[in-house]
């Protein structure tokens, strides 16, 4: 699925020289959950927007299915992402004058999809998400925790073959967490998806199979044993 290669990123800070990435080797094979962690600055966000085609690497190469995204124009990239990628974000992101139905659809429309086609998908991704009953609502009129199921429906609806998260409990209560961690990774088993995420919760990311450690923009990947003792999807590699 993914196999990065001598991954650097470089920033400039006035006169000083930033490596948010110094040299990432990582291989996330198909159907693989993979949980980023690491220091405030340490290079976590920056290594999730590589895998998504939203940054290009200093140096370095980033395979996605034997196609490098460094080297792709940003025509290309962003048919890839519309079509292969599912984004969850800390802050939902969603459009405010838009129904919880609207904000799913939204993800459809690069992709052609006609309107009947789009409201049909956006209600099942909303009803597999548990809120089948909340296709009228706009984000003022729901919690958190059902902003966040809107937001992960709309990453679903295309029918990705990849989950990138960022934070995605990171503006919501303990319970809420909870509910929301078990939904992303029963839709992970059931979908087969390859799901990585980023958050600083350990409590997330000691029920993830792998967990990649970040720090001054080198990675570290341990195996998690316990974690795994639920299957991975059928077709996993590695």
């Amino acid at each position: 699925m993914y196999e990065l290669i001598g991954v650097t990123k470089q920033y400039r800070r006035g006169q000083e020289r930033v490596d948010a990435l110094a040299g990432i080797d990582l291989k996330i094979a198909q159907g693989d959950r993979l949980v980023i962690q690491g220091p405030t600055g340490g290079g976590k966000s920056t290594l999730l927007q590589m895998l998504g085609g939203l940054d290009r690497p200093t140096a370095g190469s980033v395979f996605l299915d034997g196609t490098d995204l460094a080297g792709l124009s940003e025509g290309r990239l962003t048919a890839i992402r519309s079509r292969y990628i599912g984004f969850v974000f800390q802050s939902f992101n969603l459009i405010p004058t838009l129904t919880a139905q609207e904000n799913v659809e939204t993800a459809l429309v690069p992709l052609g999809v006609k309107a009947a086609e789009r409201r049909r998908r956006a209600a099942e991704a909303l009803e597999s998400v548990g809120l089948g009953e909340r296709l009228g609502h706009l984000p003022s009129e729901l919690s958190g925790g059902q902003q966040q199921r809107v937001a992960i429906a709309r990453a679903l609806v295309k029918r990705p073959q990849v989950l990138l998260a960022d934070e995605p409990t990171g503006n919501l209560d303990e319970t809420t967490r909870d509910e929301i961690a078990d939904l992303l990774e029963g839709l992970w088993r059931e979908r087969g998806l390859t799901f990585v995420m980023v958050t600083h919760d350990s409590s997330l990311a000691r029920r993830a199979p792998r967990l990649a450690t970040l720090r001054k923009g080198r990675v570290t990947v341990t195996e998690n044993p316990k974690a795994a003792g639920t299957p991975a999807p059928a077709g996993k590699e590695g």
